[in-house]
């Protein structure tokens, strides 16, 4: 249920995003209000942005990545919403921008660094397990966690510089680990070959977040590939047998947090 008084989000949408829906009920259920926008829209009337407090960049293929990914709806923003955005980010506002959205965003110049094609040449589908390094309203509590992946230009690349001042500031969000599903799946910990593991950069005092991982595909238990094992875990740790499965899975916390940073 939403309120008037519930933080509005704007989920983006158009030319290929393909998870504003999923998107959209992950801040919906953590208490949000989100709307799904076409950039279209957006752009015909940018006084929208007036509305809301959160910004998200949603996963997908915009423009079929023909120019690289994110580098064409990046362009499209700037060159009709570069005013509107700016004021945005000026504002006490998150943003978000997940896999496509997070290449879009770098794109923009809203993040630093760069995303390239994998190391390995191929588009890479599994899960992967997280350490949180990063100081940020998104990341609020989250000390470790599992998200899945789904990109073929995921590699994060930065200059050492750039790296070493961004680890001094905590900007640095989130880095890939070899933790439980890594060793369940028996996987290497970095899908991707990014520098320095690095899964999820953050700027603007940490209100701006981007990551290759997808929480929103992750925001229920049953969604893990392990959930069949942990479901037998818990039931032989009960007394009786008899368990309430979580509902909630491990990316839903990003989702949430982001609705408290309003709330409190």
């Amino acid at each position: 249920m939403t309120t008037k008084n519930n933080p509005k989000v704007l989920v983006l949408s158009g030319y290929g995003i393909n998870c504003e829906e999923e998107t959209k009920l992950a801040f919906d259920r953590a208490g949000g209000e989100a709307d799904i926008v076409h950039i279209n829209d957006l752009i015909a009337n940018p006084k929208q942005f007036s509305k809301y407090q959160i910004l998200a960049f949603p996963g997908g293929f915009s423009y079929g990545d023909d120019t690289g990914s994110g580098k064409a709806f990046a362009n499209k923003m700037r060159n009709h919403l570069s005013k509107e955005l700016k004021e945005f980010v000026e504002r006490d506002t998150l943003i978000i921008g997940i896999c496509n959205g997070f290449q879009i965003i770098t794109n923009l110049g809203l993040l630093p660094g760069a995303l390239s094609h994998n190391t390995s040449a191929q588009y890479t589908v599994r899960w992967v397990d997280l350490k949180c390094t990063g100081k940020s309203p998104w990341l609020v509590g989250v000390k470790s966690l599992s998200l899945p992946i789904a990109h073929g230009e995921g590699r994060y690349i930065i200059e050492d510089e750039k790296y070493n001042e961004m680890k001094k500031n905590g900007e640095i969000a989130l880095t890939y680990t070899k933790g439980d599903i890594c060793k369940y799946q028996n996987l290497e910990a970095n899908p991707n070959g990014a520098m320095h593991d690095i899964a999820g950069v953050l700027s603007h005092e940490g209100r701006v977040l981007g990551l290759m991982p997808h929480p929103e595909r992750a925001q229920f238990f049953h969604h893990r590939p392990d959930w069949q094992l942990q479901k037998e875990v818990l039931k032989r740790k009960s007394s009786n047998g008899k368990i309430k499965l979580p509902i909630d899975g491990p990316g839903f916390v990003i989702f949430k947090n982001a609705i408290n940073y309003f709330n409190k």
